[in-house]
Order: C-alpha cells, then structure tokens, then sequence
C-alpha cells in the first residue's frame, strides 16, 4: 500500500504559454514536471555541473569568460557557475516565469540564492530558441539544456535549435574559440555530424555515468578562431 512518502505533493501548478508546469516534492526530492512529462529533479546535479565544468575547460584559460546557460531547471548548472570564480558575466534564460518564481521565492531558493544574488549573474526571461536568434549579445560559452536531447525536445518548436539554422545562431552568439555544451540524455552521433557541418571544431561527447541504462552526456564544439 502506498504511503503519504510515496505519492508526490504538488507544492504549485501554473498554465505558461507554453502550457502546464508543475513543482512537485517527492520524499526529499523537489521535480518539475512539464505537460505532464517529467523535466528534472533534485537528486544528483553531476550532469548540470560537468555541462558548466566541460564547457569552461574548453576554453583552454580564458580569463573570466561569459557565460550563456539555456535553461534555469532547478537551477544547478547555475549554482555551479558562480560557485567558482571561473566565469565573468553569467546569464541565464529560462522561458517560464513559473521556474523563475520558484528560485527568487520558491522552494528552489535553497539552491539558487547564493548564486541569484551574484553580481555576475543575469536571468533573462525569455523563450531561448527566440532569444537565440534575436539577440545582439555574444558569449563565450553556450551551455543548453532545455531538452532531454537534440532528437527528444521538450516541446515541438525546440527542433530549430539543434538545425543548420539554429547552429548556426549558436555559432553567431559565440565569441572566436568560443564553446558550445549540450546537454542530452543519449548519445547522438547524428548531432555530431550536425555540429560538424555547422562549421564547428574540436567535436567530441562526453559520458555521464549514470546508475543504469545509457549513460547521460555532454556535446562539445568549438566555433573556430
């Protein structure tokens, strides 16, 4: 029989433009479910932190380099970023204003708060594939993780960012020598032709040790200097 542990309490629910997005606890765990589908939770963070970590090592020393994370979720790839003093300018675009809420007032404020209240810091409220597209702003490095993967978006209009279009609004974004991580819950070596004939360099994956099935990972590219 199941016990009041067993069954997920909905702390809030919103309905975005973008539809239903759910802040749940489970146990000790806090999750956000998106449609119905879930997105992420609280438990681990190794993924998020080699993305930030992957990324910036690419960079071969470059002194405090900005940073564009795609993606707020529950918030450890930023809390990663400006745990260290690594990184310049740190921005993050989240398209929920739910997700949002969550870290500035929220449950999720226990992760996020220190790193909120960083002066490098910047969210951007936006939908990224748009703000991709449409921004002036460059970085030195992009690290995106909205989707569970270049081929299993979140949402339908997420495909453009991972086309020849939308990398090469990526490679625009990025400084010369600049990075872009990938965050996916599967390898693919289709995306890495992708990235390939986007014009990138220095193309490579790295495995995420995961605690069964197909380990999680990380595509990396270099805009040429």
């Amino acid at each position: 029989m199941a016990t009041s542990y067993d069954i997920p309490e909905v702390i809030d629910r919103r309905e975005g433009p973008y539809g239903e997005v759910v802040l749940r606890r489970h146990g000790t765990l806090l999750q956000i479910i998106a449609n119905g589908c879930f997105l992420m939770d609280t438990s681990d963070g190794r993924s998020e932190r080699l993305l930030v970590d992957a990324a910036l090592d690419a960079l071969d020393g470059r002194a405090a380099p900005s940073l564009l994370i795609g993606g707020l979720g529950v918030g450890f790839s930023l809390a990663h970023a400006a745990g260290g003093p690594g990184w310049g300018r740190i921005s993050v675009v989240e398209r929920e204003r739910a997700v949002i809420d969550w870290h500035r007032e929220g449950p999720l404020a226990e992760l996020s708060s220190r790193a909120l209240a960083d002066p490098r810091t910047e969210i951007v409220e936006a939908d990224l594939i748009s703000y991709v597209n449409e921004t002036s702003a460059t970085y030195d490095a992009l690290c995106l993780d909205i989707d569970n993967g270049p081929g299993w978006t979140v949402t339908e209009g997420n495909d453009g960012l991972y086309s020849a279009a939308g990398l090469a609004s990526c490679a625009r974004m990025l400084r010369p020598g600049g990075v872009l991580a990938v965050w996916s819950a599967q390898p693919s070596p289709e995306f890495e032709g992708s990235l390939w004939n986007a014009g990138f360099q220095r193309v490579r994956t790295e495995e995420i040790p995961v605690a069964r099935g197909v380990p999680d990972v990380v595509h990396l590219a270099v805009r040429p200097g």
